[in-house]
């Protein structure tokens, strides 16, 4: 037997043995932990979660928010649609049918009367105005990030409205003579200060629409009832109504029935209100 000292030169040292305790060694299925789309944690160890190299993950949460989301904005993109592209058209289609449109006497006959060239250089000027005044954003109409045909369509609605515009100075010109040349002059004049003046969107509209009103009124309620009646004796009409008679040959005025002011007043009403549903750009929210 080996004495201490000579274990502890010999390297060897004593090894205390522990006890031993018998039974079956039972193997545990490996447990989850915690799984998401990025990772599984298996049995306390990360495992990555297998991927495609192109394939983008989104996070769960982020995609059911993202889907939320577009689930709201879609009613809304909708109902800004069919007001673009399907009711403003109807409206200025409207506005440009009705506002050639008059009703002869003494038989009501339906007359459609061309628009005067002052009439486009009118709607021009006021199309700038509506860019200048920013009724209109032009990036918010036409952009490189719309398709073709949403700029095409874009375009489309902006042609019903200068044609609108054109034919709402045509309904409330008159349509020959010396008024024509009198409201043809008030118009340019209003239209060229306005180029130069400070608007808002709320100004210009109040702006048109009293100015609008205002050639209405004298259209309408005042040279109609300076205009004689149509007569077919020329004797008897001298007779009866012998100041109407001069002023309406003095003035050229063209004689109509009634109705064409009930006519022209709902397209001006449709003209604003049409101007007043006009959206500033057509660009969804994301």
């Amino acid at each position: 037997m080996k004495t201490e000292e000579e274990k502890a030169g010999s390297g060897e040292s004593e090894v205390e043995f522990l006890p031993v305790i018998e039974g079956e060694l039972i193997e545990m299925p490996p447990m989850i932990v915690n799984t998401t789309e990025d990772e599984t944690i298996i049995s306390g160890r990360v495992k990555p979660a297998p991927r495609d190299e192109d394939e983008t993950v989104i996070p769960a949460h982020r995609r059911i928010g993202k889907s939320l989301e577009i689930q709201i904005q879609n009613p809304q993109s909708k109902i800004q649609n069919q007001k673009v592209y399907l009711l403003l058209p109807v409206i200025f289609l409207t506005v440009t049918l009705l506002g050639g449109l008059r009703l002869g006497t003494p038989n009501n006959d339906f007359i459609f009367w061309r628009p005067a060239l002052f009439c486009l250089i009118s709607a021009a000027i006021l199309m700038v105005l509506f860019f200048r005044a920013r009724l209109i954003s032009v990036e918010g109409w036409f952009s490189e990030d719309f398709s073709a045909l949403k700029n095409v369509a874009n375009g489309a609605v902006l042609v019903t409205l200068f044609a609108a515009s054109t034919q709402i100075f045509n309904s409330l010109l008159p349509e020959q003579g010396l008024p024509f040349w009198v409201f043809a002059f008030c118009f340019f004049w209003s239209l060229w200060n306005n180029l130069f003046a400070d608007f808002d969107v709320r100004k210009l509209l109040r702006s048109l629409g009293a100015m609008f009103s205002l050639a209405f009124v004298v259209k309408y309620l005042i040279l109609v009832n300076l205009t004689a009646p149509a007569s077919e004796s020329m004797l008897q009409a001298l007779w009866e109504n012998a100041t109407k008679e001069i002023i309406t040959y003095v003035l050229n005025l063209p004689r109509y029935s009634a109705g064409t002011g009930y006519i022209q007043f709902f397209t001006v009403v449709f003209y604003l209100l049409g101007l007043f549903l006009l959206p500033v750009s057509t660009k969804t929210k994301n």
